[in-house]
C-alpha cells in the first residue's frame, strides 16, 4: 500500500477499530450499571446464564414450599387452639362432676349442675366445628391431615396427622353428645370425674402430638428459608456484577474514548497534508 494515499488511509482505519472497540465496551459496562448483572441474558455467558436460570427456578419453587408450610403452620394451630378450649371445657366439666358427687346436695342443686355440664359437653362440639383453617379442620371426625411440601420438586412432604377431638372419638371415649350425670346420684357423678379425667389426658397427648408437627413445621421452614437465602446468594456470585469495579472502569473507558475520538481527527487530518504537496 502506498505510504501516502487519498483512497486508504491506514491509520485511520485502526484508530476507528480502537474507537469502536472502547465504545463497545463502554456499552457493556453502562448495561452492567443499569441492570446490576454482568450475566443478563443468554447473549452475555451462555452457560452462565443457563445455570442462574435453573437455580432461578428451584428459587421461585421454594416460594410455593414456604406458602405450604405456612398454612400448614397456620391449620395446626387453630387446632391447637381449639383442643386447649376443649381441654380446659373438660377441666371445667370435672369440677362439675366433682361437686355433683358431694352426698348432701340435694336434687335441685344436681340438676342445675347437671344442666351446667350438658352445657359444657356441647361447647365442646361447637369448639370441634369451628376449628377450621382455608377449608381443613383436623380435630373433627374424619379430619384433614397436613401434608405440607417439603422441598422444590414436590417428592418430599412433611406429616401432621389429624387429631379427633369430637364427642365420643376415641380421645373423648364416654363422653359423647348425650353424656350427661344422669341419674344425679353422687356415684354417678364419681363414674364421670374418671371418664373425664382418661379424656383430659389422651387430649392432653392429641395437644403434644400437634405441637410436636408444629414445631417440626417450624424448623423445616427455617432451614427452607437459609436454603433459599444460599441459592440468591449463589445467582448472585453467578450474575451480579461489580458496581465499584464497573464504575471505575467506565472513568477509564471514557478517557480512552476521548483519546480515540483524537486519534481519529489526527489520523484523518494526515490526508490534508499532502494537499501541499501541489501548492
Amino acid at each position: 500500500m502506498a505510504l501516502n494515499s487519498v483512497n486508504t488511509n491506514g491509520q485511520a482505519m485502526i484508530a476507528l477499530q480502537n474507537l469502536n472497540a472502547t465504545g463497545a465496551d463502554l456499552a457493556i459496562s453502562q448495561t452492567r450499571i443499569s441492570t446490576g448483572h454482568k450475566v443478563d441474558s443468554a447473549k452475555d455467558n451462555g452457560s452462565t446464564w443457563a445455570i442462574a436460570q435453573s437455580m432461578r427456578a428451584n428459587s421461585k419453587s421454594l416460594d410455593a414450599v414456604r406458602d405450604s408450610l405456612h398454612r400448614g403452620q397456620s391449620t395446626i394451630d387453630v387446632a391447637m387452639a381449639a383442643a386447649g378450649s376443649i381441654s380446659d371445657l373438660l377441666l371445667q366439666m370435672k369440677a362439675k362432676a366433682l361437686a355433683a358427687s358431694d352426698t348432701t346436695l340435694d336434687t335441685a342443686s344436681r340438676e342445675s349442675l347437671n344442666v351446667d355440664f350438658k352445657a359444657l359437653r356441647d361447647q365442646i362440639s361447637k369448639t370441634v366445628d369451628n376449628a377450621e383453617f382455608n377449608g381443613s379442620n383436623m380435630i373433627k371426625t374424619g379430619g384433614a391431615s397436613i401434608q405440607a411440601l417439603a422441598n422444590a420438586a414436590g417428592t418430599n412432604r412433611l406429616t401432621v396427622p389429624a387429631q379427633s377431638l369430637a364427642l365420643g372419638s376415641a380421645n373423648l371415649t364416654g363422653i359423647g353428645s348425650t353424656a350427661s350425670l344422669q341419674s344425679n346420684t353422687s356415684s354417678t357423678a364419681l363414674a364421670m370425674i374418671a371418664t373425664v379425667n382418661t379424656a383430659i389426658g389422651k387430649v392432653s397427648t392429641a395437644l403434644a402430638k400437634l405441637g410436636t408437627g408444629s414445631k417440626a413445621l417450624d424448623m423445616h421452614l427455617t432451614f427452607i428459608n437459609k436454603l433459599q437465602d444460599s441459592i440468591d446468594n449463589g445467582i448472585g456470585n453467578l450474575v451480579d456484577a461489580d458496581l465499584a469495579k464497573e464504575s471505575a472502569k467506565i472513568q477509564s473507558l471514557q478517557t480512552r474514548q476521548q483519546l480515540g475520538v483524537q486519534a481519529l481527527a489526527i489520523a484523518n487530518s494526515s490526508t490534508q497534508i499532502m494537499l501541499s504537496l501541489f501548492k
